[in-house]
């Protein structure tokens, strides 16, 4: 229920924050201006006493985290493969809130998967460990199938989840309020969109049916993937707060140290990762949302695994064509071309100048050219993209959250295998393709295509259209209004007809469209 009674918490996560120690380590980590340090310590200190103590035995950021809940985890997640923001010792205690968190207990588990697949957990399977896995919505137990010894994954939801992450997103909504209430420049960003999303995304996390299904879609779109691999779901064993699927041996992506033990290749995997990501967001317009250290794994081969699909992102064929444009043009460093296609997709108003645009663009976009990757602060770089996106009354685009996340987690992640890696030179190769396949002559012909496809779909509701448009002719109507029905209706009329031959096209197979 949201309401102010939520005041209370978000009283209770500065309290928190300031009685664990973790609001000094962050503006440390985050070089805070003597200010901001004054102003976090005079609001954060009177309520000390109002937060929660946390684990002692953990670091501090991670023991505040932790008491705060799980949606408070998933920030910390994001932020532990950004150590050019928060620095590599904080980045470093952040991964342990990907795989790391305290499990709930064997017997609690068992008795979720009996209730769920009704049956005792000794029939389906030969063994159940204790978890191997735990993170901020669920835990892992690794176990054999009792019919055919096979290894199995077997995932399970964490009692209570729902509840306490329904309490936060609670919070959240008033935190948004709040925000556009105090700052009223704020609302360009549609703080309260931002949050609908997260739940959204959320929601269908606390649903394993849901990521059984974006499991199985992914293999699909993934299956001739080279160096890529996905566990197979064992649908029979699944549902709704269980998920059953095969188990996945390999180092994990998170462990230098292991991955060069094994004769891996960090460099090649830190490209690989990028790049699998790029492709499937642009190729697929479906892709993992939440690709931190903890959800990928090396296999012995060298194929990197990913896990849990609970937040999976779907873009739509036209954003796709808009985004690797902006890309494209990134790369390409034609920062006009760039401003262009932002104003082209709305992105940025039409009353604002578009060479100014591109100017600031510039200005966000050469630092990273030349450089080793080392040298660019992302965290200067992204607050001085807000400035630009703020002078020029850009909006939050929702549909991209999700994307514009999880592009910095993947380059976090890559960049923690390789520091030096430079994201626009490994990003090169797949946007140029994404290019030739989606905005050439061919891409053309496949939109004029789908477009025959449609059109085609009207044929057998031909006669009756055009007597409707007709008979709504023959009313009487003031000439203005009749001359412009009498234009719709031929064009109507024309629309059919050039359906139906498309139909005729289609029905003799014709070749000319599809080459």
């Amino acid at each position: 229920m949201r309401g102010p009674h939520n005041i209370w918490r978000l009283v209770r996560t500065g309290a928190t924050l300031e009685r664990t120690g973790a609001m000094r380590a962050i503006l440390d980590a985050v070089d805070a201006p003597a200010p901001l340090r004054a102003g976090a310590r005079v609001l954060g200190w009177p309520f000390k006493w109002l937060g929660d103590e946390g684990d002692p035995a953990q670091p501090p950021v991670v023991r505040a985290l932790t008491a705060l809940g799980p949606a408070y985890i998933k920030f910390g997640q994001i932020l532990s493969t950004r150590p050019d923001v928060v620095g590599d010792d904080m980045a470093r205690e952040l991964r342990i809130l990907q795989d790391k968190l305290p499990p709930f207990p064997l017997s609690v588990a068992r008795h979720q998967i009996e209730a769920e697949l009704g049956q005792p957990v000794d029939q389906i399977y030969a063994e159940l460990s204790e978890p191997v896995a735990a993170a901020s919505i669920a835990q892992v137990h690794k176990s054999r199938l009792r019919d055919s010894l096979e290894p199995v994954a077997v995932k399970v939801l964490r009692p209570g989840i729902e509840r306490a992450f329904r309490k936060d997103i609670d919070a959240f909504y008033l935190a948004a309020g709040l925000i556009e209430i105090l700052s009223p420049s704020s609302r360009r960003l549609h703080p309260r969109e931002v949050v609908q999303h997260f739940e959204q995304t959320v929601l269908g996390e606390l649903d394993l049916r849901l990521e059984s299904a974006a499991a199985s879609e992914y293999a699909a779109n993934t299956a001739d993937d080279a160096g890529f691999q996905l566990p197979q779901v064992k649908w029979n064993l699944s549902g709704r707060r269980v998920m059953t699927l095969g188990w996945a041996e390999g180092v994990p992506l998170g462990d230098n140290d292991a991955l060069d033990a094994a004769g891996h290749d960090r460099v090649a995997l830190s490209e690989r990762v990028l790049q699998l990501f790029l492709n499937h967001a642009l190729r697929d317009g479906f892709f993992h949302g939440d690709m931190h250290q903890g959800n990928l794994k090396v296999a012995p081969n060298g194929d990197i695994i990913a896990l849990d699909f609970g937040i999976m992102g779907h873009i739509d064929e036209y954003t796709r064509r808009v985004y690797a444009e902006i890309l494209y043009g990134f790369i390409r460093r034609d920062y006009k071309r760039v401003a262009e296609v932002h104003f082209e997709a709305g992105y940025v108003p039409a009353d604002r100048d578009v060479d100014e645009f591109a100017r600031a663009l510039r200005a966000v976009g050469e630092p990273i050219f030349g450089m080793d990757a080392t040298r660019i602060s992302m965290g200067k770089l992204l607050s001085y993209l807000f400035e630009v996106t703020e002078r020029f009354g850009m909006e939050t685009r929702t549909e991209l959250i999700l994307l514009q996340r999880t592009m910095v987690v993947v380059e976090g992640v890559a960049r923690s295998l390789n520091p030096k890696m430079n994201i626009w030179t490994v990003a090169r190769p797949v946007v140029e393709d994404y290019i030739r396949q989606s905005i050439g002559p061919r891409a053309v012909a496949k939109d004029i295509a789908k477009t025959v496809r449609v059109l085609a779909r009207f044929g057998p509701r031909t006669p009756g259209l055009v007597e409707s448009a007709l008979i709504r002719q023959a009313k009487p109507a003031p000439a203005e209004k009749q001359n412009l029905g009498t234009l719709r209706a031929i064009w109507l009329i024309l629309g059919i007809m050039i359906g139906s031959f498309g139909g005729l096209l289609l029905a003799a197979g014709s070749p000319v469209l599809f080459q």
